[in-house]
């Protein structure tokens, strides 16, 4: 699926997202509409019940001349008088007509008087209040979902588009542009980490094609300078086999300059193995300080459920929070590597972390069991590209150990490691502020 087919999908999608739930809310908002108006017939009706309830209290107190009822306690009577009956056909309102302001009039013979009592039908009553209120809470809600739909689709998935094939074109080692200079506080640290890292990954791109032409041209350069010495040495030597050459001084002479070649061909080994043993990582450390909590903190989250997932016991002494100099990251980095081998190469029961000081100096050793290297492989343990005897089937480079040693040496301390009574014990030698 091309790159636009895939943007279009995600962008229909949420677009039918975004409809499918203004749909719903306007069914809500139109059912509780229908629910609210359809209970307005309760309310046309409510004035005849209180009508007969008025009619039942006034004749309840007949007997009370000056008896007038509360009407505060009926929500649609306004007024009740009792009326001659010729003053009937004289009333305006006979009949029960609607006047003007709303009022409708019904004449009762209660207790043989004639009383006319007026009243209203409430289409303004309480519930139609609530429906109001709640339609005007619901288009709130309609428009605040409308608003954050919008945002979500500005700030997120329109960011999530930019990105989508941004780690995969990394993966393939393809030179990509920069990320947008914008920074989300919801994407903000993760795009600048994926920046950092496309940086890295073309710096790192860079620097092996540079090395891998330089070491074209050197070896070039020496299968060149070999050439000339080796066929030296195959001339002489067949000259020798054919017997041209009878004098015992000559044959001297012949050996000699075999010899010397010999000498050359070894000066060019000696220059390919020096090479060999050059720096060839590049190391960038960040001169600093940090706290040794935030390394430990991070190290600790990490292992603790790793380990816990593989049934190795982990146990990390308590330690003085003290400042440490060098870079946290690449400290972090040295720690993960020691941690990796004594769960590649321990025996899985268990990992400690233990710290002592000297001098100025703050001693981190990691402890795993299972070791089962000699004292004469811990020399070379630090070498590169060296592999112990007790690496069996597992993959590796040799690198691991090595690259701790020269990243804690340009944070102005040190690495070393002992074995004994099959534990292994790597301490590192950190700088204190």
């Amino acid at each position: 699926m091309s790159e636009h087919n895939r943007d279009e999908r995600i962008q229909n999608s949420y677009i039918r997202l975004c409809i499918g739930i203004f749909i719903i809310l306007l069914l809500i908002i139109t059912a509780a509409e229908f629910v609210m108006f359809g209970n307005k017939g309760e309310n046309s009706y409510l004035y005849r019940i209180e009508i007969n309830r008025l009619a039942n209290d006034i004749e309840a107190n007949k007997n009370d001349a000056g008896y007038m009822p509360d009407l505060s306690r009926y929500k649609t009577i306004r007024n009740v008088k009792s009326i001659d009956p010729a003053e009937i056909l004289s009333d305006p309102a006979f009949g029960g007509e609607v006047s003007e302001t709303g009022i409708h009039y019904v004449f009762r013979n209660i207790d043989g008087k004639l009383y006319r009592i007026s009243y209203i039908v409430d289409f303004s009553d309480e519930k139609t209040k609530n429906l109001i209120c709640i339609s005007v809470i619901l288009g709130v809600v309609l428009l605040t979902v409308a608003g954050l739909m919008l945002f979500v689709y500005f700030a997120v998935i329109r960011t999530f588009r930019l990105l989508a094939d941004y780690p995969e074109e990394l993966a393939k080692g393809h030179m990509i542009p920069s990320l947008p200079e914008k920074r989300s506080k919801f994407f903000g640290k993760f795009l600048w980490g994926l920046d950092m890292l496309r940086e890295k990954l073309e710096g790192e791109k860079k620097n092996n094609l540079e090395l891998q032409k330089e070491k074209n041209v050197f070896l070039l350069s020496l299968s060149h300078d070999i050439k000339t010495p080796l066929s030296a040495i195959k001339l002489y030597a067949a000259s020798v086999r054919k017997n041209l050459y009878k004098d015992e001084a000559k044959i001297s002479e012949i050996a000699g300059k075999i010899d010397d070649s010999a000498n050359e061909i070894e000066g060019y080994v000696s220059k390919i193995i020096s090479a060999s043993n050059d720096d060839f990582l590049e190391f960038n450390v960040t001169e600093g300080e940090f706290y040794l909590s935030e390394a430990m903190e991070y190290i600790k989250k990490y292992y603790s459920e790793k380990l816990k997932a593989v049934g190795t016991a982990f146990e990390l002494s308590e330690y003085d929070d003290i400042l440490i100099n060098g870079d946290k990251e690449r400290f972090i980095e040295v720690m993960q590597n020691i941690f990796e081998n004594a769960v590649k190469y321990g025996d899985g029961r268990r990992i400690c972390v233990e710290f002592s000081d000297e001098e100025d100096c703050k001693l981190i050793t990691i402890t795993n069991t299972g070791c089962t290297l000699s004292q004469s492989e811990l020399n070379h343990i630090f070498d590169s590209f060296y592999r112990g005897s007790n690496v069996g089937s597992n993959s590796g480079s040799g690198l691991g150990l090595y690259i701790c040693k020269k990243l804690m040496l340009l944070m102005h301390g040190d690495i070393y490691a002992d074995c004994y009574d099959g534990l292994m014990k790597v301490t590192l030698v950190c700088s204190r502020k």
